[in-house]
């Protein structure tokens, strides 16, 4: 996996962000990505080889190992990493589309061109939108994973011994995982991370609602100050008082 390419990608929307946008890659990249790529996968780098059982039946290691980690949990959060990210590229389309059409509409209007998006990065109308849902995707992304997380190992929990008894295990026998304490830890700092990721994204789209249903009252009072100035003085408002 091309992380860097997977990093210049996803960093190209930080300008098209709001100040909590902003945070939220930070977020992903530091407590998420970083711990990811430099400490997480050295932790479960020897998960399957250190996993041992107290028989020698030749394939009751590998059932049980399979049946106690359904799914690595490396390959799980690199999956999720993918798709939690994937939602900002539609906003980096939507602009590029936009910059495109400003382009086409130059090119053939020439001297009589008046633009459509004076700022195609400015989130408003369609990429206001676009935006919006981004969030809501990336929100809807991460607590997807958690809840399956949640399914899989049930409190995200790492036991340190695990109780096997799937054919052909003879009968019950124990299962020793390496490191548990260590993976716990490292599980409960992804889990957190993706919460906190969560809580940022639906506190941006609250912010993004509010801001937009701000405008709309803050244009009423200035039309009522301009309606109520214009009535006492017969004159209106010079642009520059404005």
């Amino acid at each position: 996996m091309n992380w860097a390419s997977f990093q210049e990608l996803v960093s190209g929307v930080n300008k098209y962000s709001t100040g909590l946008g902003r945070v939220w890659l930070t977020v992903v990249f530091i407590f998420r990505f970083l711990v990811y790529s430099v400490a997480a996968e050295h932790v479960w780098s020897d998960d399957q080889q250190d996993f041992m059982c107290n028989t020698r039946q030749p394939g009751c290691t590998n059932v049980c190992y399979n049946q106690s980690f359904p799914i690595s949990h490396i390959r799980f959060w690199a999956f999720q990493l993918i798709l939690v990210t994937c939602p900002s590229l539609f906003v980096l389309m939507h602009v590029a589309y936009q910059e495109t059409k400003e382009q086409k509409c130059l090119e053939g209007a020439r001297e009589h061109f008046h633009p459509q998006y004076p700022n195609p990065g400015k989130k408003c109308g369609g990429l206001w939108w676009t935006y919006l849902l981004s969030l809501l995707a990336k929100a809807t992304v991460d607590l997807t994973f958690l809840y399956i997380f949640h399914c899989l190992y049930p409190n995200f929990d790492l036991p340190r011994v695990v109780k096997c008894a799937v054919v052909p295990c003879p009968n019950v026998v124990d299962c020793f995982i390496a490191r548990p304490t260590e993976k716990k830890l490292f599980t409960y700092f992804m889990v957190a991370t993706a919460m906190l990721c969560v809580i940022l994204n639906f506190c941006e789209m609250a912010y993004l609602v509010s801001k937009s249903c701000k405008k709309p009252a803050a244009s009423a009072n200035l039309r009522q100050k301009l309606t109520l100035h214009f009535n006492n003085t017969g004159k209106p408002v010079p642009l520059t008082s404005q």
